[in-house]
């Protein structure tokens, strides 16, 4: 993390959006991309070499994107495919990909209202790389319980044609689609923010919520002060905090997960499965106001994870899925675990 980047203050950002008319605050109708809860089948044809070579953000493969409606049969759109991301793209077999869709070719589809899409995939070809994906997508289904500030997704089963030279090789793969954040932002009634800002100058409870749920789901690879993995909406005069990518997660445990460092230093924990409270201080009423949120949503979070079951392609993966989030409502339960676990490791800088 750059020591050197300047944080804004929210004087300063309300200021640089003071002009933002509320005129713009209308939730968008799109297409039923994220209405539906069935997953969507879909094919893409594209060569992973030549996706992952070295080009600028504007140079986009282009290619069609066939899914089958449920309802409605198949049809399929023209798109325009980029890599994207930095740890995934150096490290991961499966570049991360980036979905961009002219309007025309969106209109009257599912698709329609959704200009630019984030594709997540496996990272590796592995045995536990379908329920690696299914974790990760569960975990913003979760947040979608927790906070009303959430990204939406869908679920989906890939065909993937991976050009190799003259050759096709077949990849029957899981993955899910990301909204794009201005969409969030338009949904919302707000504005995405590009500038850092200090947490503190952040929602208080939205900011609490959102530290809680990285607790919950053991991710330490986040900074909202950063940006890294989170996007900030201004809304009104509240600046909201919006996570996404937990593959680096304890949830997810995928092979590759490293223990995030912290202005290059390396949190104390060897795994990432170890949970460390990366939330700021705050007043303790809304700690408390959170822990009875999370306590009173507990079913329904638990339910999610349980609707996913028969997804999971291994029953020792649903297991431990289970049981790592019961471990955390244990802490929330125990005042001398919460105490000791997330209001006296809050931090101050």
């Amino acid at each position: 993390m750059n020591k050197s980047v300047k944080l804004f203050s929210l004087s300063m950002l309300l200021a640089i959006f003071s002009s933002y008319s509320q005129d713009n605050n209308e939730v968008s109708e799109n297409g039923s991309l994220f209405h539906k809860k069935e997953v969507l089948p879909i094919n893409l044809r594209y060569s992973n070499k030549d996706i992952k070579k070295e080009t600028n953000d504007s140079t986009y493969i282009i290619t069609y994107l066939k899914f089958e409606d449920p309802g409605a049969g198949l049809d399929s759109i023209e798109v325009r495919l980029r890599k994207r991301g930095n740890f995934r793209l150096k490290n991961c077999f499966y570049a991360p990909i980036k979905i961009k869709i002219k309007k025309k070719a969106a209109k009257n589809t599912l698709f329609e209202g959704h200009k630019n899409l984030k594709l997540v995939l496996p990272c590796l070809v592995e045995r536990d790389r379908n329920d690696n994906i299914l974790k990760e997508y569960l975990a913003y289904k979760l947040y979608e319980v927790i906070s009303p500030f959430h990204f939406k997704t869908r679920l989906l089963e890939i065909s993937y044609e991976e050009e190799r030279a003259k050759k096709i090789k077949l990849h029957n793969i899981r993955g899910f689609l990301v909204e794009d954040d201005k969409n969030v932002a338009k949904r919302l009634g707000g504005k995405v923010i590009d500038a850092n800002t200090h947490p503190l100058n952040q929602a208080s409870l939205e900011s609490v919520r959102n530290a809680f749920f990285q607790y919950m789901i053991g991710n330490t690879d986040f900074s909202t002060a950063y940006l890294h993995n989170c996007k900030l909406i201004l809304l009104e005069d509240r600046i909201i905090p919006v996570p996404y990518d937990f593959d680096m997660a304890g949830l997810v445990n995928t092979s590759y997960a490293t223990v995030s460092q912290i202005n290059d230093q390396k949190l104390n924990i060897e795994e990432v499965t170890q949970r460390v409270y990366r939330g700021f201080k705050r007043n303790p009423r809304i700690y408390m106001q959170v822990r009875e949120e999370f306590l009173e949503n507990q079913s329904s979070i638990m339910n999610v994870l349980k609707e996913g079951k028969d997804m999971f392609e291994s029953d020792r993966q649903f297991a431990t899925t289970i049981k790592y989030i019961d471990e955390f409502f244990e802490i929330l339960e125990d005042d001398k675990k919460f105490q000791k676990n997330i209001l006296d490791v809050a931090r101050i800088k």
